[in-house]
This record gives structure tokens, C-alpha cells and sequence, in this order.
């Protein structure tokens, strides 16, 4: 593994790494993007699924988001714009220095940016693996139907955005005002649904955070995509074996499909 420093277009400043793959890197590359309130190990899970697909050939990176880890930028001055830039970033850096396809593993929040750049992406994106996916932000921030989002997201929660301009989830990510305005207008499952790129979702069948019916019906409207249950699972996959069936399926899927192209 070696640190490396990205710049999006707009000069903010990204902590990377990147694991170079064991042999020729004749499978292509990975890019990682993590949930809200992680960084570029969510919760170790980037770090050995990163492992995982060096050993099998693949080059990978895996970057915090602005406002996360050692990036530059605040919480509160994230927003999903802003995610898409540092997405644009990273995919330009792997894909600038390492020959064949491009794959991108979007977790949780992650699937927010990454959906809403695959019309930009076009052609040069061949996979994408989607863990726990946010795909309708209306009803996952603005009007909650999960135990997480009711939580986080109440009448009190939102009062103090009102007044203060920033409510804080999970004790511990301030989400600003220009974040929440944001979760109003755009609409990562139209672009997701939309695009034939094969893809992979899997998904917790207890997750209290994220919806796991939106994301089966996604997987079941989109063309060409797999759809993977992780039985009895909340949100991020809570026990290490339920993360470690995360990875081995991710990683023998996107070996699969490299083979099969």
C-alpha cells in the first residue's frame, strides 16, 4: 500500500491510498467510495477488500471525501456536489496511470456520487458494486421511514439545522444546511436504474438505516445487475462474518465478469 495525495478540480485536497496489484494489474481497477460518516477504511472493510483485489490483479484506491479522515474540507461544508468532484478525482488519477477497465465499490453514501456520475463516467466505467446503497435521499433524509433516518433526521434534528445550520448524525458527522437543500433535487436511483453498466448490490435483509427493499427493486429495474442478501444483517454488515461474505462476494463477482468480458 502507498499514500498518495489527489486534488479535485476545485483544489480540495484528498487522502488516498493505493494498493497496486500483485502481479500485472491485467484486470484493472477499483475505485473505493465510502459512506457519510466513515473514511477510506470504512471501518477496515475498504482496507482488506482492497487487499483482496490486488491479490487479484487489480490495481485499487481507496480516498476519503472532503470533510472526512485526513482530507481537507468540514462536515458541514460537504455535500454531494462536492462528493462527485472528489469521485471525478480519483477515477481520473487510476484510470490516467493504470491500462484496463475501471470498476468502482460504492458503499452506503457512497452510491450517491457514484450513481450520479455515471452519465459523466460513460463508457469507461465496465463494473459497479454497490454495498447497502443510498438510492432515494427523500425517503432516507427528508421524510425517514427507517429507525436510523427517524432518528437522525426528526422535527428536533431538523429545527436545529433550521437555527443552527448544521444537525449532527450519529453524534459524531455535523450535515450541513446546503447538504440537507441537496437531498431535495437530486435522484441517484433514476440514474442508476437508467444505466445498463453490470453492477452488484448487496444489501443487509434487517438493515434499520437503509432500505433494503429500494435497493431490491433497483436491482431488479436495472439491467444486468446481481442482486446479493446478506442474511440478518443491519446497516455495514454487523458482525466479521457477515463482512467478510460483503468481500468474497464482491471480489469473486468482479473477477467473474472481468473473465466473462
Amino acid at each position: 500500500m502507498q499514500q498518495v495525495e489527489l486534488t479535485s478540480i476545485d483544489g480540495m485536497r484528498l487522502d488516498a491510498a493505493w494498493h497496486p496489484a500483485r502481479a500485472h494489474g491485467h484486470r484493472g481497477v477499483v475505485v473505493q467510495a465510502h459512506g457519510i460518516n466513515a473514511n477510506m477504511t470504512e471501518g477496515g472493510m475498504f482496507v482488506r477488500l482492497a487487499e483482496r483485489l490486488a491479490e487479484a490483479d487489480f490495481n485499487v484506491l481507496r480516498f476519503s471525501f472532503r470533510g472526512h479522515g485526513d482530507s481537507h474540507g468540514t462536515q458541514r461544508g460537504m455535500t454531494i456536489a462536492g462528493e462527485m468532484l472528489d469521485l471525478q478525482a480519483a477515477v481520473e488519477y487510476m484510470v490516467s496511470r493504470f491500462p484496463g477497465p475501471l470498476a468502482i465499490v460504492a458503499s452506503s453514501f457512497g452510491a450517491v456520487s457514484t450513481s450520479l456520475s455515471i452519465p459523466w463516467l460513460g463508457d469507461r466505467l465496465n463494473q459497479l458494486a454497490l454495498w447497502n446503497p443510498v438510492l432515494d435521499l427523500k425517503r432516507t433524509f427528508v421524510t425517514p421511514e427507517l429507525p436510523w433516518g427517524k432518528e437522525n433526521f426528526n422535527t428536533e434534528q431538523q429545527n436545529m439545522l433550521a437555527t443552527k445550520g448544521f444537525l449532527t448524525l450519529d453524534g459524531e458527522f455535523d450535515v450541513g444546511r446546503v447538504l440537507f437543500e441537496e437531498f431535495h433535487h437530486y435522484d441517484p436511483l433514476k440514474c442508476l436504474t437508467a444505466s445498463t453498466i453490470p453492477a452488484l448490490v448487496v444489501h443487509g435483509d434487517q438493515d434499520t438505516a437503509i432500505s433494503y427493499e429500494i435497493a431490491q427493486q433497483a436491482a431488479a429495474a436495472k439491467p444486468n445487475t446481481e442482486f446479493h442478501t446478506i442474511r440478518g444483517s443491519d446497516h455495514g454488515f454487523d458482525t466479521r462474518e457477515r463482512e467478510d461474505e460483503a468481500i468474497a462476494v464482491t471480489v469473486g463477482w468482479l473477477v467473474k465478469e472481468r473473465e466473462s468480458a
